[in-house]
């Protein structure tokens, strides 16, 4: 029989390690297996990869690992929908409880004030583009040291009519970051923001 990798041998990190292992939590997901270590050293990823995969954990585990809360707003993890946010900034916050790393959540339909407030001490925000692109016309944010940028139902994101956004978001990121794209299906947009936008990526 095939043995299974864990976590405990696959991760260095003790704190994301404990938090995995008190939500029970102890095998990767087949695309966490392949694209944790990608991110790890360092790569551009593409996943493709339906909803309940473990997408979220498969980006958020290595960038968790990666972040210096000394060094302020790391990573930004757009979605398409403000649910959406809510569910990707839930599962970062248990990777994050033995850690002081700050997620912030920036979706419309909310005071746009407390959420600028809160931008100083964030070292992961996840938000919808169109709230995104409102505070950077703002000038309440700078993605100046964003290392991570992560597009999460990339497809959804293009159906839904944010691809100026996207782009927007994407121009005010540093070139050298990296870049990570998950997506149901691939269709000829998204392969156009993958081909315009990211360095030798893994499919």
């Amino acid at each position: 029989m095939e043995q299974r990798i864990t976590f405990e041998q696959f991760l260095t990190d003790p704190f994301i390690k404990k938090s995995l292992k008190e939500i029970g939590i102890l095998e990767p997901t087949p695309i966490q297996e392949r694209a944790i270590p990608l991110i790890q050293a360092g790569r551009d990823v593409v996943g493709q990869s339906s909803t309940g995969s473990g997408k979220t954990f498969a980006f958020a585990i290595p960038i968790i690992e990666k972040i210096k809360t000394s060094e302020g707003l790391q990573a930004v993890v757009l979605v398409p929908t403000r649910e959406l946010c809510e569910q990707v900034a839930e599962e970062c916050s248990k990777l994050t409880r033995y850690k002081s790393i700050q997620v912030l959540k920036v979706y419309g339909g909310v005071s746009i004030d407390g959420q600028i407030r809160k931008i100083p001490e964030a070292n992961i925000i996840v938000g919808t583009p169109g709230r995104m692109k409102d505070v950077l016309q703002r000038r309440a944010l700078r993605l100046d040291t964003v290392k991570f940028l992560v597009l999460d139902e990339a497809d959804k994101m293009l159906d839904m009519g944010f691809i100026e956004d996207v782009e927007f978001i994407i121009k005010a990121t540093p070139n050298k970051r990296q870049t990570l794209m998950f997506s149901a299906t691939m269709p000829k947009e998204v392969m156009h923001i993958v081909n315009k936008h990211m360095r030798n990526p893994q499919i």
